[in-house]
């Protein structure tokens, strides 16, 4: 039997599944702490261990994605904030990224100072569409090569000028990495090549130049930042059932949402977006997690009338316990259902937001009318039981107050397994064993 070890490096835990590559299957999974402290290694390998015992896997590939460290910071420079900058963003959070800082027009001191104190790992520079405006695209270019920039940058604007401005940025010792436009044209979004230079990008300098073990055997295994990997699982579910889903991953810092939409008529017409649609899509709460981040849960959720005073004030209480100690697990039920309404809370206000369109920068939102499939994620719905986990999407799905339109008629799911970051990372070789993966799991 031929077998692939897929692992993902999360913040706090990292998760093996071994997958049959010939029937797809899952053979077994396991886990460990992520050991950030000291060597990423020691918890991957003590999780590949925990997965593997008693197999023969001698010689089966590693396939590791990473969100360790804080994952992938991405800068986004453009022209101006409601087209290309806005585009640049999009285009950054479907490659997996965390969006830290926008910037738009044309550079100044404060504009790369405050670029600077953003600390991205990676800026996408972007602007105009093809054969229209250079000259912001190229001052930004001149700018940053005149700054000393040393953060690998990804070049995808107007190209026209794109070779030569390249030539320039390398030129005065900037690490850059040429794509094509985001946005040829007005209207028409174009991801793909950027997505795929931001991911190299990744791989070959950020991986290394975060200091996450000694040596270079983790940066070679190391495939995509997990977001990116879990966007493509995503992408090969929702062609897997034929039609719209949704995912929402709740973990202890951030509340990830992505959505799959079929192309149609709301792409075209007086209405659309000039930034373009993108139908595959993910946004980051960075507010919303059952950890670090579970005090903005609550305040989130009184902002957004999910709560009564009462409520938030016991909630406010444990929230401030489990920020203050990231690693606490709940040992009884009480703890256990606390955790489960934080998730279900930060699922209810992420969702909101994700369809409401403002984390996304679209005007009319994102209509997940037709959602057929609504698959929660992250290690709280794991670990919460079956019938817990499947409340917290419930929930979701009847949230007639959020000022969106809810699904029809979406059937909820569990990613118990972590199938969607496996199957992301086996897609580009192995497609067949993904499809499989998937669909025994999650659309059965």
């Amino acid at each position: 039997m031929r077998v692939a070890v897929c692992a993902d490096v999360g913040s706090t835990y990292t998760k093996v599944a071994v997958v049959d590559l010939d029937g797809g299957g899952l053979v077994s999974v396991g886990s460990a702490p992520t050991t950030v402290g000291t060597d990423v290694l020691h918890g991957l390998d003590a999780a590949v261990g925990a997965a593997t015992a008693g197999l023969r896997v001698r010689g089966a590939p590693w396939w590791v994605c990473s969100s360790a460290g804080g994952g992938l910071r991405l800068a986004v420079v453009g022209y101006e904030p409601l087209v290309t900058a806005q585009a640049g963003r999009r285009v950054g959070l479907s490659a997996g990224a965390h969006v830290v800082h926008v910037a738009a027009g044309r550079l100044g001191r404060a504009g790369v100072a405050a670029l600077r104190a953003a600390r991205p790992d990676v800026v996408l520079l972007v602007g105009g569409t093809d054969g229209g405006d250079a000259d912001t695209l190229a001052h930004n270019a001149t700018r940053l090569a005149r700054a000393r920039w040393r953060v690998p940058t990804v070049l995808a604007g107007n190209v026209a000028v794109r070779d030569e401005l390249g030539a320039l940025l390398a030129g005065a010792g900037v690490p850059v990495t040429v794509a094509d436009n985001v946005l040829p044209r007005i209207g028409v979004l174009a991801p793909a090549s950027a997505r795929a230079a931001i991911r190299e990008v990744f791989l070959r300098h950020v991986i290394g130049g975060k200091r996450l073990s000694r040596g270079s055997r983790f940066a070679r295994l190391v495939r995509a930042a997990t977001p990116d990997a879990v966007l493509t699982g995503v992408e090969v579910l929702a062609d897997a059932v034929g039609g719209d889903l949704a995912v929402v991953d709740v973990g202890g810092a951030t509340t990830d949402v992505y959505s799959v939409l079929t192309p149609d008529e709301r792409a075209v017409g007086p209405g659309r977006e000039v930034a373009g649609a993108l139908w595959r899509a993910r946004t980051v709460e960075g507010d919303l997690g059952v950890r670090w981040s579970a005090p903005g849960v609550v305040r989130a959720a009184v902002q957004e009338r999910l709560v009564s005073s009462s409520e938030a004030d016991g909630l406010g209480v444990a929230a401030a316990a489990r920020a203050a100690d990231a690693g606490w697990v709940p040992v009884d039920a009480a703890g256990r259902a606390v955790d489960v309404r934080i998730a279900q809370l930060a699922a209810t206000v992420a969702l909101r937001r994700h369809a409401r369109g403002a984390a996304t920068g679209e005007r009319a939102g994102r209509d997940l009318r037709d959602v057929r499939l609504l698959v929660g994620s992250g290690g709280v719905l794991r670990y919460a039981g079956q019938g817990d986990a499947v409340g917290v999407l419930g929930a979701v799905l009847a949230d007639h107050a959020g000022g969106w339109p809810l699904p029809r008629a979406a059937r909820p799911v569990v990613d118990g397994e972590y199938v969607l970051a496996a199957a992301g990372l086996l897609a580009g070789e192995e497609p067949a064993a993904a499809r499989a993966l998937l669909v025994g799991h999650l659309a059965r």
